[in-house]
């Protein structure tokens, strides 16, 4: 009975991890124009990587790591970057509505001035991060780690400003 478990579990076991890895095609677009929609880059190695004012809505960004990345400015709107590594990461301006963002890691990165409207950031990492000027209205922060977070000026998830 065993032998006969072991192609069946060995063949779901790769399907399981191709679909959770990235696709190369998107990788590739990505490297090549800077932008990609609507892409499948979960779990992709972008460390440090210069994405100034990338397109990147839609994208799928899940377990990315983007630790130290240059996203300033860029357009990721309703991006999906659940447990991502954004440690160290620059979102300056960047714009996040809508993007769901549960366990993210955004530890000491720079939000300042970022769209954050209605993002998702439940249990995230946002301690040392700085979010001076950043707009948080109707985003879910609820268990979010801000221990050390810069946070002057920033519109709070109920509309409030904190000064």
């Amino acid at each position: 009975m065993m032998k006969q478990l072991t192609v069946p579990i060995a063949f779901l076991m790769t399907i399981g991890s191709q679909a959770s890895a990235f696709d190369t095609d998107d990788l590739q677009r990505l490297k090549d124009t800077g932008n990609c929609m609507s892409c499948d880059l979960s779990s992709a190695n972008l460390v440090d990587a210069d994405l100034e004012d990338a397109m990147l809505m839609f994208a799928n960004l899940r377990e990315a790591n983007l630790m130290g990345a240059n996203l300033e400015g860029a357009f990721l709107q309703d991006a999906k970057l659940q447990r991502a590594n954004l440690k160290d990461a620059k979102l300056s301006g960047a714009d996040m509505r809508d993007a769901s963002m549960q366990n993210v890691n955004l530890y000491g990165a720079e939000l300042v001035g970022a769209y954050l409207l209605k993002a998702h950031l439940k249990f995230a990492d946002l301690r040392q991060a700085n979010l001076d000027a950043a707009d948080l209205e109707g985003a879910n922060i609820y268990y979010a780690k801000m221990k050390g977070a810069i946070l002057c000026n920033t519109i709070m998830p109920d509309g409030s400003v904190i000064y």
